[in-house]
């Protein structure tokens, strides 16, 4: 006969040994779950540990993002911007170069001394060209699809010549620099036709167009601010006469069209025409 016995009284109640290690387990879970920057009460305890500084060359890799660009007209002859300057922004422009000859600085430089005994201080251009569109702004990432487009777009273009020999005046949308140049006198129809395929590309970069009417011109002195009435009055008076009577016969200016330049930032991109 088997006979079955109730568990003893030390059995069914924890001794004072078994209640101790139970509360220190507890508190030890307590501690590894609990929020290191709480106290016991649940506040939050405040960092009084010192800051360890910022490396400086840490630091250095955004100082330029911070700094904010100024920009000033002394360091480029008193031109200024027609548009702020932004990190990732590239200024660009189309345009046909041209290549000066010994007789064209010599006409120009006798236009020069005539503008400066008027009181008109002009600067020769750094370089001379023909404007095919106006400065726009492209995001660095869109300049090697950009120039791709007008490639594709040349493709078949041929190349041809412009001829002009009628100093014309012009002064920018901001009126804060005037132009002397040579209006074109012949070549007009291809220059059109070579518009329409760069703001094609303007377009499709959601970018402004060219001149709804332009006047293509050779640009080749300019001067600070807007002296375009007085500048007028005497180019027709005395510095076309440096073009009409000049010792070889009156001055032509040639450009020879083969080649287009986007200039974007400091790259510039060759366009060739066929």
């Amino acid at each position: 006969m088997i006979v079955s016995y109730s568990s003893s009284s030390s059995e069914e109640e924890s001794s004072p040994k078994d209640d101790s290690l139970h509360l220190k387990k507890r508190q030890k879970l307590d501690t590894e779950t609990r929020d290191p920057f709480k106290d016991e009460s649940g506040r939050r305890m405040e960092d009084k540990s010192p800051r360890l500084p910022l490396p400086e060359t840490i630091k250095g890799m955004f100082r330029e993002l911070e700094e904010k660009w100024t920009d000033n007209c002394e360091e480029h002859g008193g031109r200024m911007r027609s548009f702020q300057h932004e990190r990732g922004n590239w200024a660009t422009h189309l345009f046909i170069p041209y290549e000066p000859n010994e007789a064209f600085m010599e006409v120009l430089n006798d236009i020069m001394e005539l503008a400066q005994a008027q009181g008109i201080p002009l600067t020769i251009s750094e370089e001379f060209h023909l404007s095919l569109s106006k400065t726009v702004i492209l995001r660095h990432h869109w300049i090697q699809p950009f120039v791709q487009s007008l490639r594709t777009g040349l493709t078949q273009f041929p190349k041809f010549f412009c001829t002009g020999d009628k100093l014309s005046v012009y002064c920018n949308a901001e009126k804060t620099r005037t132009f002397l140049g040579a209006k074109i006198s012949t070549g007009t129809p291809h220059l059109l036709e070579l518009i329409k395929i760069v703001d094609h590309s303007m377009v499709e970069f959601n970018l402004s167009t060219f001149y709804k009417d332009p006047s293509f011109h050779i640009s080749f002195a300019w001067c600070v601010g807007d002296h375009s009435e007085k500048l007028e009055k005497i180019c027709s008076s005395e510095l076309q006469g440096v073009i009409d009577t000049h010792e070889e016969g009156p001055f032509l200016m040639r450009l020879n069209c083969r080649e287009l330049r986007c200039k974007s930032g400091n790259k510039v991109f060759v366009l060739p025409l066929q």
